[in-house]
């Protein structure tokens, strides 16, 4: 199957499937020139999509991308952010998105979404996002970190049908939203935006790029397990994948992935070693 490089949402919109994502970034974890360069080495090369947070280093990782995209086409890119679930209503979420605009340095974001479910009801989330869509500040909206039950609570609130994107945590060690969420959001048209691609870093991620199977995809196709993991999360067409590096090598090795095509008996192998669930498993988050 030819790699798809974009994915139509329900507004008629195409969005890129691969990106770059940016959670720990502007954290002091790596000096800041360092992320700098490895973000704009993904524009170079053509990444279009980039997703951040307001939580994210507090603010100064949307002042990190703000400044990436400083001087490029803003038409030809596209810009995500979240929301706090405590600034998701009606008192704080319009100046919430004037303070991310600012940091970014846009007028406008491609897509909102909602991090996570608070205590502000969803009738309120969903009228305030569609307020700032009417706006023109946001072109479309959506949510993250989202079960089954939550997408189908959603789906009752007057237009939570105008929800286009529900970003969770999915690589090859971590299927559990295979089982029921997965089906259910290609069934609606809701793609997923699967965080975390490559695992976080740490004995997960190392035990998958160690693990045998993983090894022989990897030998097989001449490339990294790392590119493995990345092809496997986007072998689904409807899936959008945003690795997150502070390496220009492997910013660069991830943008490679997408022209990476799993086998069905790569996808075999892949699954006797991490088999997809029989049953319903909690929404993992990382």
């Amino acid at each position: 199957m030819t790699y798809r490089e974009t994915v139509m949402l329900k507004d008629g919109r195409e969005m890129p499937r691969l990106g770059m994502g940016t959670w720990h970034l502007a954290e002091g974890l790596h000096p800041r020139p360092m992320e700098l360069s490895a973000l704009r080495a993904g524009l170079d090369a053509g990444v279009r999509l980039i997703d951040t947070a307001e939580m994210y280093g507090d603010g100064a990782t949307e002042e990190l991308v703000g400044d990436a995209i400083r001087r490029r086409d803003r038409e030809s890119l596209f810009i995500v952010s979240k929301v706090y679930p405590c600034h998701a209503g009606r008192r704080s979420m319009s100046r919430a998105l004037d303070g991310t605009l600012s940091r970014l340095g846009t007028e406008y974001l491609d897509l909102y979404l909602l991090h996570w479910r608070g205590q502000i009801p969803l009738e309120e989330t969903v009228s305030c996002m569609e307020e700032l869509v009417e706006s023109g500040k946001v072109l479309g909206w959506g949510v993250s970190n989202f079960d089954l039950d939550d997408m189908e609570e959603l789906m009752d609130v007057e237009g939570g049908e105008h929800c286009l994107i529900n970003q969770d945590l999915y690589h090859l060690g971590s299927r559990g939203i295979e089982y029921d969420l997965l089906p259910w959001m290609n069934g609606n048209g809701v793609p997923l935006m699967a965080y975390c691609p490559l695992a976080q870093a740490g004995r997960l991620r190392q035990g998958l790029v160690e693990d045998e199977a993983v090894r022989q995809v990897a030998a097989h196709h001449g490339i990294t397990p790392l590119q493995v993991l990345l092809a496997f999360a986007l072998h689904d067409e409807h899936v959008i994948a945003i690795p997150r590096s502070s390496s220009v090598r492997h910013i660069l090795a991830n943008w490679e992935s997408r022209t990476i095509e799993l086998t069905s008996d790569d996808l075999a192998l892949l699954d006797d070693a991490f088999p997809p669930p029989t049953h319903k498993v909690p929404l993992d988050m990382e």
